[in-house]
């Protein structure tokens, strides 16, 4: 009895099953191109946007350097921003023997071999000057205040009358230089390279603005 009754729904359950299954998989298997079609279609529209966003940035980056070119160009043609001298670049330049009296050079000399070149007269105010070779090169009278010459070359250079107030003088070698009337005021030289230019200096301003004789010593001389 019960199985008679059972019997029939089961073989009508299986039966709808099965068609609703072979249906379902009928659309499945249709709808998948469709679904990959999309998907592919959809990667394609982000490649092409991404190619796109790319594009833009390059012309973006070029446009850009090339104002900063042109701008840097006018600067250097203006003696820099403001007409200061500030944006010229002589960074591990050949200046031997090259001649630039009285000009005005808040600049990077950075490296530069300036040796046996002549600026006399001119003005360094601020300029960058470390491991400049300047080796009997002329600076008469010129304005080095405020400029980092660290490490710079300055063997019998002429710094006669060079006004070098706050200068930044370590590790840098004077030796046999001319400083005749030259004024060190707040000069950061190292103590044995102030020691040796005491030792030669005549003139008193001079003496005095590197405070020679004076037995005060702090970390540079």
């Amino acid at each position: 009895m019960a199985l008679n009754s059972f019997s029939p729904l089961s073989v009508n359950s299986l039966h709808v099953s099965s068609i609703s299954s072979s249906k379902i998989s009928r659309s499945l298997s249709k709808s998948f191109p469709v679904v990959c079609q999309t998907n592919s279609n959809r990667d394609h529209r982000q490649g092409n946007v991404v190619s796109a966003t790319l594009a833009a940035a390059i012309i973006a980056f070029s446009s850009d350097m090339s104002a900063l070119a042109d701008l840097n160009k006018f600067e250097a043609e203006m003696r820099g921003e403001f007409g200061i001298g500030s944006a010229a670049q002589f960074g591990s330049a050949d200046l031997r023997k090259a001649v630039h009296v009285n000009e005005n050079f808040r600049a990077n000399f950075t490296a530069a071999d300036m040796r046996e070149s002549d600026f006399s007269g001119s003005t360094f105010n601020g300029a960058y000057l470390e491991k400049a070779v300047a080796y009997k090169a002329n600076f008469p009278g010129v304005d080095l205040s405020d400029t980092l010459t660290d490490r710079m070359v300055l063997n019998e250079a002429n710094l006669s009358n060079a006004i070098l107030l706050r200068t930044v003088l370590t590790r840098s070698d004077l030796g046999g230089a001319i400083i005749e009337g030259a004024d060190f005021s707040d000069a950061v030289l190292d103590l044995p390279q102030k020691h040796a230019l005491c030792k030669y200096v005549t003139r008193v301003s001079t003496r005095v603005s590197l405070g020679c004789g004076n037995k005060r010593r702090n970390a540079y001389g």
